[in-house]
């Protein structure tokens, strides 16, 4: 089949582009794939990080084209023709924010009035976390090209059967990422950040509150009454960082949080998952998690809320804890418990077990399958 996969890629940065990346590479083994990617993605006052643009290695080398502008109509509708003119059999987009609705409308829609391709929207939310006035008939709009979708977690999937009538669709868990390189031992990585504290507990990932920081912080208080950790809170703010920097000294735990504000290139994002011991999914809400599969590529246990299809993917008492929700005490729980009762090694063989099930060869044989259904 010839493919165009659309949305963010490299040049642009995030877990999105790597997603993309990936996905490209592994059906680029089947099939002639292209890449269309945002020559503007968000609108500078729009972007709450500091840069859309990838500054390091991309992972994954894949050639995209930067054609599509998000905010500009007279673009969707040129892009929309020239990829027309293409005669692509199947198109795959990534869904995960209403705002990108009316600009992957259009350009569907052109694409299939030209061709008898199909559209497979591969959707990450389809409520968003954060909610805007016109989501609902952004979405809507966005789903009327689509012939079938996939989702990664029962909460999306219940979503969709809210806002689609009896959609086409099949649920394949979110694959893991293969983009970060090969692990070094823990020693290894915590010579190169600089640590020296033997336990070391990660949460990784773009700061917005729905990630639960401030429970976490609220956790590490507690947790080192009872033994002492290390806390490593890395990610680039998306909103205002001070009130989190007063928490920490709040809390008085400026000594055993490290907080590291900035955004990690993927040549460095193994250092980090290899030098924890447990990684920490905090979240107030979620429909699915993309760190959770980072930390499983370095076969890292999980401790995450019970939000979304977390649960789906960290198997309590297996490969990590399940915890409630804004709950800083059971939290706090687990992180000792995983400590006092020297967890690590049994739930990282739970996490490499796990691990085996999220294969890229699943995504694309649902993709393929979609796509050739009548």
């Amino acid at each position: 089949m010839k493919i165009l996969i659309l949305g963010t890629a490299y040049p642009l940065r995030g877990g999105i582009a790597h997603y993309n990346a990936l996905l490209a590479k592994h059906l680029g083994a089947r099939h002639n794939v292209e890449v269309i990617t945002f020559k503007r993605q968000y609108p500078t006052l729009l972007f709450p990080g500091k840069s859309q643009q990838e500054t390091g290695d991309p992972g994954v080398a894949i050639a995209s084209e930067q054609l599509i502008d998000s905010i500009n109509p007279f673009n969707w509708i040129r892009v929309g023709l020239q990829l027309s003119k293409r005669r692509p059999d199947l198109v795959v987009f990534k869904y995960w924010l209403p705002f990108f609705g009316p600009c992957m409308g259009t350009i569907c829609r052109l694409i299939k009035r030209g061709t008898s391709a199909k559209v497979i929207a591969i959707c990450d939310n389809v409520i968003p976390h954060e909610h805007r006035p016109g989501d609902g008939l952004f979405t809507r709009y966005a789903f009327g090209t689509v012939d079938a979708f996939i989702v990664q977690s029962s909460t999306v999937e219940r979503d969709l059967l809210s806002v689609i009538h009896q959609p086409r669709y099949q649920k394949v868990a979110h694959p893991v990422y293969e983009i970060f390189g090969t692990a070094v031992s823990k020693e290894e990585a915590r010579r190169r950040l600089g640590i020296t504290a033997q336990r070391v507990v990660l949460f990784f990932g773009y700061i917005r509150k729905y990630k639960g920081l401030h429970v976490f912080i609220d956790a590490m208080k507690l947790v080192n009454r009872s033994v002492p950790v290390k806390a490593l809170a890395v990610g680039e703010f998306y909103e205002d960082d001070k009130p989190y920097r007063e928490h920490i000294q709040q809390a008085g735990v400026e000594q055993s949080l490290q907080l590291v504000a900035e955004y990690i290139p993927n040549e460095r994002v193994a250092e980090y998952f290899c030098a924890a011991d447990v990684v920490v999914l905090p979240y107030l809400s979620a429909t699915q998690s993309g760190i959770a599969q980072i930390a499983y590529q370095f076969d890292k246990p999980v401790i995450a809320t019970d939000v979304g299809g977390l649960a789906e993917v960290v198997i309590h008492g297996v490969s990590g804890f399940i915890v409630p929700p804004n709950d800083p005490q059971q939290l706090a729980d687990a992180i000792v418990k995983f400590y006092q009762e020297n967890l690590e090694r049994s739930l990282s063989v739970g996490a490499k077990q796990e691990k085996r099930k999220y294969s890229w060869d699943v995504m694309v044989e649902a993709i393929e399958a979609l796509a050739t259904d009548s």
